[in-house]
């Protein structure tokens, strides 16, 4: 007799504690979980980790350095690109400095030719030195353009080699920038996957973060309490701590679906009878005491 009240006891505790979520004393009009954006950063290069200084429970900043992966074969690669660079740069003609010879020749012939062709004139010249002193002009002219053109073609083949190079340079030190590990955003660090030492590929999971002042809860509502509700609207949040009375605080609509749905299994309307339900998101202030999974009714 003893045993089958005890089994019968385990029984009622059991169920009673099935039925416990969402629904209590507690007056509400629909309930839902805590929740947060989360954002798992994964390893943006291959290599061992450097480090890796975060705990669990650690509170980041945005763009906050954490760690590193190794990065040795990238910072040689930057440094005999760079090196690379100064070598090409070397061998760009200064078109103008090179030429200063042939144009100073050029001039000082055509000064020539201005002179003879007015001795010419007064017969103190023959016409074949003022012929000779054009050939001259015309074939340095000649040179002048060919040479010239010649290092243009020289200089683009240079610039090009810079350029190609240049574009390698970049895509090292973008490589060089991944191997830092750091959080896009601010937020509590929730679960560490991986530890200093261990290698990675990219795209492993290092960390999992969330923004714990900015939580939310997950609320659905039947078409028939919709009817009171638009975004924007502010509502009264009693989050489940487990105390016989919870503090209130004040929520805003920030969505609603568009969409009915079917209530999902974890959640619980107090029109039980209702098979089609609709999301309505609601951001709630946390002052620290709101954990990820807890329980919170919503009240209009």
């Amino acid at each position: 007799m003893k045993t089958e009240n005890l089994i019968l006891g385990i029984s009622v505790l059991a169920a009673a504690l099935l039925s416990q979520s969402c629904k209590n004393e507690i007056e509400f009009d629909a309930c839902g979980q805590i929740e947060a954006t989360q954002i798992t950063v994964s390893a943006e290069s291959n290599g061992k980790i450097l480090s890796l200084d975060i705990e669990e429970g650690d509170y980041l900043s945005e763009n906050q350095i954490v760690g590193a992966i190794d990065s040795v074969q990238t910072v040689l690669q930057i440094q005999e690109l760079r090196q690379r660079i100064e070598g090409a740069r070397s061998r760009i003609v200064d078109i103008k400095r090179q030429g200063e010879p042939n144009r100073n020749q050029l001039a000082s012939l055509e000064k020539d030719l201005s002179r003879y062709s007015k001795l010419l004139q007064s017969n103190a010249a023959t016409q074949k030195q003022v012929d000779d002193l054009k050939d001259k002009i015309a074939i340095l002219k000649a040179q002048i353009e060919a040479q010239t053109q010649s290092w243009e073609r020289g200089n683009k083949g240079v610039e090009a080699e810079i350029s190609s190079y240049e574009i390698q340079l970049v895509q090292r030190e973008d490589q060089l920038r991944k191997c830092r590990i750091t959080a896009p955003a601010a937020g509590t660090v929730l679960t560490k996957y991986a530890q200093q030492g261990e290698s990675v590929t990219a795209g492993k999971p290092l960390f999992k973060l969330a923004d714990m002042s900015k939580t939310y809860v997950r609320a659905y509502f039947t078409t028939s309490q919709l009817a009171g509700l638009k975004i924007g609207d502010s509502v009264t949040i009693i989050p489940d701590d487990g105390s016989s009375s919870p503090q209130t605080c004040q929520g805003r609509i920030n969505s609603i679906s568009s969409q009915a749905e079917f209530t999902p299994k974890n959640i619980q309307t107090r029109d039980e009878r209702a098979d089609l339900v609709y999301a309505v998101k609601v951001s709630v202030p946390n002052d620290g005491s709101l954990r990820l999974g807890m329980y919170a009714y919503i009240r209009k």
